[in-house]
């Protein structure tokens, strides 16, 4: 089992930074991919931003490439996404997802095995 807790939301405003984390327990957490997912008011949970396991390769969703970057900590059990040059369509709860090695594909929700509980992130123009 893994707990994972997200952190780092709030409101800003259009143009500014933010670094979201993820603080993990339980299980060996460096034996897990951290994936990021946003879910928008309305619509459908999306992916963002992966790391792998092992590599640290990242994976990003083309809309947000230029803007997020994924990162890990296996020291401190801590994923993190900071997100740059804040947009208004980036307001979202943020959600913090571990994947088992051998999962499926990083950019689908159905293949991690457990998630936080989100993070509110509200951008204001």
């Amino acid at each position: 089992q893994v707990q994972l807790v997200e952190s780092g939301g709030g409101l800003v405003q259009a143009g500014d930074s933010l670094r979201l984390s993820c603080a993990a327990s339980g299980r060996t957490f460096s034996r897990y991919g951290m994936g990021w997912f946003r879910q928008a008011p309305g619509k459908e949970r999306e992916f963002a931003a992966a790391i792998a396991w092992s590599s640290g390769i990242t994976y990003y969703a083309n809309s947000v490439k230029c803007r997020f970057t994924i990162s890990r900590d296996n020291a401190k059990n801590t994923a993190y996404l900071q997100i740059n040059s804040l947009e208004p369509e980036d307001t979202a709860v943020y959600y913090c997802a571990a994947i088992g090695r051998g999962g499926g594909s990083v950019y689908y929700s159905t293949s991690y095995d457990y998630w936080g509980q989100g993070t509110q992130v509200t951008v204001s123009s």
